[in-house]
């Protein structure tokens, strides 16, 4: 086959935002400002939620987030280990302890591992690697894996059982939805939770370049998330420079440094508004391969469960069928990039990480299911502008493959 060039991702940015970014930049305010306020205003109101905290990127909202909520040091706090880096590493921001567990089929947090995992702790025994005395159990941070909701009401009434607070890692769910069953309403990832998290890197589902924002009814953990993100200063910065502010300010926390820019923010305005074109876009591609790869014995495709979550597709994520095949997933990806597809993997579970291991003497086997998925993953390119045309030639590219080594 003749080799083209797909990349992994590519960012869908027209003139509206350039054109934003421009006003901007003329307009002399270039750090948070009003652009900033528009862009929490107009992201609130898509979501349905009371607040949003603009906010520059999703790992500050997360540490934002758990301090709101009261984690301190040496308190305990649940983590999927089928998760991105940052979602554990703001735990240790705190000196807090992350107690990883496994996920389900979906690479989801299986609700059912987290019930056992509390259970264990209660009674004093070894569990998740750990081992007694444990500090406090303080909270619970879902992951939405690829914008695939996480069992929500499931995590919610374990939350509501044991006193736990529950924030929502939706790095990949914007726009994302769930409902327990087809009688509920749909309600939007990120929404379930104390506070809901969200990423606009570059390469997800809307970008700010760089860029979070953190989501919450809660009057009183907005106002400390508002606080903490800007030196714990009682005063917002662009009102002390605008003709509306005060010069005056107290410091009354020892805060952090993790404001928004209106440059980031004129991205991010028009990204939100074009936010659903661009999922039904993914949805499409996402379609089209599952179409493409359907009966392919070396590759298993994503499931959608349309009746109880509507997905991002942040991430389209086959699973080799390693016993089908005489290569290894690395030498398949190696095989891939030789025909010019860009590829990833999401992720190696964070207790095989050395960092978590070295800490805390975490050793394989602990969480099968993360450890069997994450060995065949290769996650595939997919972005709003991929044509039907790059995504037959992936799909060719992986019949190909699957054929030279099949077995």
């Amino acid at each position: 086959m003749e080799v083209r060039r797909v990349p992994f991702f590519k960012p869908s940015i027209s003139t509206d935002e350039i054109d934003e970014v421009v006003d901007t930049l003329r307009s002399g305010w270039l750090t948070t400002g009003p652009k900033v306020r528009q862009f929490e205003t107009e992201f609130a109101g898509a979501v349905n939620a009371r607040h949003a905290i603009a906010l520059n990127s999703c790992t500050a909202a997360l540490h934002l987030a758990l301090e709101a909520v009261g984690v301190e040091s040496g308190d305990l706090v649940i983590v999927p280990t089928m998760t991105f880096a940052a979602t554990a590493e703001v735990i240790r921001y705190l000196n807090a302890v992350p107690l990883f567990v496994d996920c389900d089929q979906t690479l989801c947090i299986d609700p059912l591992k987290v019930r056992e995992a509390i259970e264990s702790i209660s009674a004093g025994n070894p569990t998740g690697g750990l081992k007694p005395p444990f500090g406090k159990l303080k909270a619970i941070i879902p992951m939405h894996y690829g914008g695939h909701c996480c069992r929500m009401d499931e995590l919610i009434e374990i939350g509501a059982k044991y006193d736990l607070k529950i924030i929502e890692d939706a790095a990949h769910g914007f726009p994302a939805y769930y409902r327990a069953d087809q009688e509920s309403e749909w309600k939007h990832a990120g929404t379930f939770s104390d506070v809901g998290c969200f990423s606009f890197y570059a390469n997800k589902c809307i970008t700010t370049g760089e860029g979070g924002m953190a989501v919450t009814d809660d009057d009183d953990l907005a106002d400390r998330i508002r606080l903490m993100s800007l030196h714990g200063m009682n005063n917002d910065a662009w009102k002390r420079y605008s003709d509306r502010g005060s010069w005056y300010y107290e410091i009354v926390a020892a805060g952090f440094k993790y404001n928004m820019t209106d440059i980031a923010a004129a991205i991010g305005i028009h990204q939100l508004r074009k936010a659903e074109m661009f999922r039904r876009k993914r949805a499409a591609v996402a379609g089209r391969y599952s179409e493409q790869l359907s009966g392919l014995p070396a590759v298993e495709t994503p499931q959608d469960y349309t009746n109880t979550r509507i997905n991002s597709w942040h991430l389209y994520s086959i699973r080799l069928n390693l016993d089908r095949l005489t290569i290894d997933r690395a030498a398949f990806i190696e095989e891939l990039v030789k025909r010019g597809v860009g590829c990833s993997v999401h992720w190696k579970p964070l207790h095989m990480q050395p960092y978590y291991q070295d800490s805390y003497g975490l050793e394989a086997g602990l969480f099968p299911v993360a450890e069997s998925e994450w060995r065949r993953l290769v996650s595939l390119p997919i972005f709003p502008d991929m044509t039907f045309d790059e995504v037959d030639y992936v799909g060719g590219a992986i019949k190909s493959i699957a054929d030279d080594y099949s077995c």
